[in-house]
């Protein structure tokens, strides 16, 4: 196989809202690249992308799905993500790895709640982004309106490359703005052929005057660009492609597209803004790790002549078997070869490298810097795991995993499905680090917890349709969380023979609320010199302890401050003794400080025809709704409520009922709150 040089690899993602056509744009890519040879649709259930039975049979992507495709000449490798807050984690963990993406909006509904998320995560990971404005052939499509909503909801500065020539059911194309053309596609061709012609004369003004707009923002970011600008003279389409470029990497600009995937309109362009403005390996910051036994910071460069380091973002079971997703940041690796993992500090052998394509694999022998691949026969390695060399041992930022907010009982209905239930729960586990199990030790259920309905009701259906297995569900319950209302003291003494050893310690613990989403804190309020450290950390940890487990229900215990106030250091003091009476005390003082439960509180939006809008409203005020606005868009109200999880069961059958089928909702966790 002919080699790719790492400054010729774009590894990105397509990110968007549920339904904002992500799937579709990733399948016409799929397709114009040469790298599927027919359009799969999303609506039939034929997406190469969306290849599991649930994806299929719901018209949604549940899992991100990897694959590698040509486009002149470079190789992106790209994953199409899911759009469904449930399924958050596989963003983040997408995001985590990768050096650019596409934002898709539909041109009609504009940017969306969960377009505000998964932009906020490619933030928060300094991905440099281009957005693709869907769906321009659709009645009440919106191009300057989405524009500005991503000046306002995304804090982004939209840099315009293209103009829609016509909206709905008259949209022909599109005039790119750099090369000074209209862009038309030939339907009959399925968008492989496409006419580059003149701009009309009618076009012609608002064309120059977008293109002046072009210009001097992107030599706002450019001084040799600016230079020209206002001397007045002429720029070079090489010069201006790189100084877009330049600050799209550093999150300066995010160009913007526009098209309709659906009718094949507008993804070649696309794919060349890829190429031309999403960064390579070699022009992202080096990933940073810290070497694991020294804590020293290291830097990793995109280098085929540096030792091999890797993170594992995503694992999954293919045919019962384990595959790993990596990301290779430095080095190179052979398939047989043997790995560090840092982060578990232990050997692996790899058995094989996999180029993939969704759900189907290619083997490799060797992939290097720069590559997303597959790894089978790592037997322990887990979601954000490092790999790397003994010899250079580095461990990269793990990935951060999101607190379930919605739990489940899930029981077997056979014997046999009994012994295969908790085999099959481990394997889920391992694929979803937002997936939790544990047993109730009261009823000796079995408790499953995740992020939604929608992400439960997945897991149980795999169980079914890949391992056979049957299970009985019970009514989703919602995860609490509690806290204090008022600062609170308690002593404890502990004095104890524990084989043949005495354990004395006797401590007193303060705990004080916090504002909501502070987390928990402690706090040595004594002086250094009167406690070693060693017992004011066994202390720590017996007094965190205490707060997995609160006084109200037993859920974990947040937004507390806890305070050692005073500590006696007697003979036979031990660490045991001070992490038990730190524990004993901390319990006592939450039973004494206002004890209450905290609920999870939902954002939600809920799109509804102006028929409906006050019986909409009356039902989630029924609900302990709180409105936040009512906002018009596209001949429908959008209504932004918080609302608590416990009273939003089952509202996507209640909202169909009040509004004949025409509403629809979205929902995602804000916060954990009082009732």
């Amino acid at each position: 196989m002919k080699k790719t040089k790492i400054s010729a690899v774009r590894n990105i993602g397509i990110i968007a809202h549920i339904d904002a056509g992500k799937t579709t744009v990733t399948e016409r890519i799929l397709f114009y690249t040469g790298r599927s040879h027919k359009l799969g649709e999303v609506h039939d259930g034929e997406a190469v992308m969306d290849w599991m039975p649930d994806e299929q049979e719901r018209g949604i992507t549940i899992t991100s799905a990897v694959t590698t495709c040509p486009w002149q000449d470079v190789e992106i490798h790209l994953i199409d993500t899911p759009g469904h807050v449930d399924f958050t984690i596989e963003v983040e963990r997408s995001l985590r790895v990768l050096d650019g993406a596409v934002g898709v909006f539909s041109a009609v509904e504009g940017v969306e709640p969960q377009s505000e998320t998964v932009w906020r995560q490619a933030d928060k990971y300094r991905v440099p982004k281009i957005a693709f404005l869907n769906k321009m052939d659709r009645v009440g499509a919106d191009f300057f309106g989405t524009v500005e909503m991503m000046q306002a909801r995304l804090n982004a500065r939209p840099l315009l490359l293209q103009l829609p020539v016509g909206s709905g059911e008259t949209f022909r194309g599109v005039i790119d703005l750099l090369q000074m053309k209209r862009i038309e596609w030939d339907e009959a061709s399925l968008g492989t052929v496409f006419r580059t012609e003149e701009i009309p004369a009618e076009l012609a003004a608002q064309a120059a005057e977008y293109r002046e707009r072009l210009v001097a923002a992107a030599a706002e970011f450019d001084e040799g660009l600016m230079e020209a600008y206002l001397s007045e003279q002429p720029i070079a389409t090489a010069e201006l492609l790189a100084a877009i470029r330049r600050a799209t990497i550093r999150l300066e600009l995010v160009p913007v597209l526009c098209g309709a995937a659906l009718r094949n309109k507008g993804i070649q362009p696309l794919l060349d803004a890829v190429a031309r403005f999403l960064p390579s390996p070699l022009d992202i910051p080096p990933a940073r790790g810290v070497h694991p036994e020294t804590g020293e910071p290291v830097e990793v460069h995109a280098r085929e002549s540096d030792p091999l380091v890797a993170l594992i973002f995503k694992v999954s079971l293919m045919e019962g078997r384990k595959l790993c997703f990596a990301r290779l940041y430095s080095g190179r690796l052979k398939a047989g070869a043997e790995v560090y993992n840092a982060t578990l500090r232990r050997k692996e052998k790899v058995a094989r490298l996999l180029r993939m394509h969704a759900n189907k694999r290619e083997r490799i022998e060797e992939a290097s810097a720069g590559s997303i691949i597959g790894i089978m026969g790592l037997k322990d390695s887990s979601t954000g795991d490092t790999l790397c060399t003994v010899e250079h041992p580095v461990m990269l930022e793990r990935i951060e995993a999101y607190e379930p907010v919605i739990s489940v009982a899930v029981e077997p209905k056979t014997h046999a499905d009994q012994e295969k239930l908790d085999e099959i729960l481990e394997k889920f586990t391992a694929e979803d680090p937002t997936l939790r199990v544990r047993k109730d030790e009261d009823t000796g259920q079995t408790i499953l917890s995740g992020m939604g309905e929608l992400h439960l009701e997945i897991v149980t259906s795999r169980m079914q349709r890949e391992f056979n297995t049957n299970v009985n569900v019970g009514r989703p319950q919602v995860v609490y969380r509690e806290t204090i209302d008022a600062p609170a003291r308690a002593a404890a003494v502990f004095d104890r023979d524990i084989a043949g050893t005495r354990h004395v310690a006797e401590v007193e613990i303060e705990v004080r609320p916090l504002p909501r989403g502070a987390g928990a804190a402690f706090t040595a309020a004594i002086p250094a010199e009167s406690l070693p450290a060693a017992f004011v950390e066994a202390a720590r940890k017996g007094a965190m302890s205490a707060l997995e487990s609160g006084p109200v229900s037993g859920y974990p215990v947040v937004d507390v401050a806890v305070w050692l106030v005073r500590a006696a250091l007697q003979e036979n003091a031990s660490e045991l003794a001070f992490t038990v009476a730190a524990s004993m005390a901390c319990r006592d003082a939450l039973g004494r400080g206002a004890p209450v439960l905290l609920e999870p509180i939902m954002t939600a939006e809920v799109l509804v025809p102006d028929a409906f809008l006050g019986e909409v409203i009356g039902d989630l005020n029924a609900r302990n709704g709180k409105i936040e606005s009512i906002e018009h868009r596209a001949g429908l109200q959008v209504v932004t409520v918080t609302v608590p999880l416990s009273r939003m069961f089952g509202y996507s059958t209640a909202l169909r009922s009040a509004t004949q089928g025409r509403g629809t909702f979205t929902m995602q966790f804000a916060r954990f709150d009082r009732p």
